[in-house]
């Protein structure tokens, strides 16, 4: 099973995808509480050279809560990672964790329940861009 699901945006911006990346999450329940350079951090701690590469770190409150009410170890897998990186080619990939697979070893079927419908919501994100 592919443990992400992704897109590759042509004729785009970096700057571009992530608004509305970020709109669409809005869209769908979602806030951004973290965002991490990883081509400014990479080069800060290892002096080495990445393309454009950004981690959201995106969350539904109402999902957050459901989950965590069931098990409240599931902080662990919390918040959705959604990507945005610069390829060789100059194509944005837009790529998000797939949440029926991260939960799937939990084995919980209340859980598995509600990771389909974040899956769903984050579809949406991707096919909408």
């Amino acid at each position: 099973m592919k443990y992400f699901l992704s897109k590759t945006i042509k004729n785009a911006t970096m700057d571009a995808v992530r608004t509305q990346v970020t709109a669409a999450l809005q869209k769908e329940g979602f806030g951004v509480l973290t965002e991490i350079d990883l081509q400014a951090t990479i080069k800060k701690k290892l002096n080495k050279d990445y393309l454009p590469h950004v981690i959201l770190g995106a969350c539904n409150p109402v999902y957050a809560d459901k989950v965590l009410s069931t098990d409240p170890h599931m902080s662990t897998m919390l918040p959705c990672n959604v990507t945005l990186r610069q390829t060789e080619s100059g194509e944005i990939e837009l790529a998000t964790i797939d949440p029926v697979a991260a939960m799937n070893p939990v084995g919980d079927k209340n859980i598995e329940t509600l990771a389909n419908e974040v899956r769903s919501k984050l579809l949406k994100v991707i096919e909408s861009i």
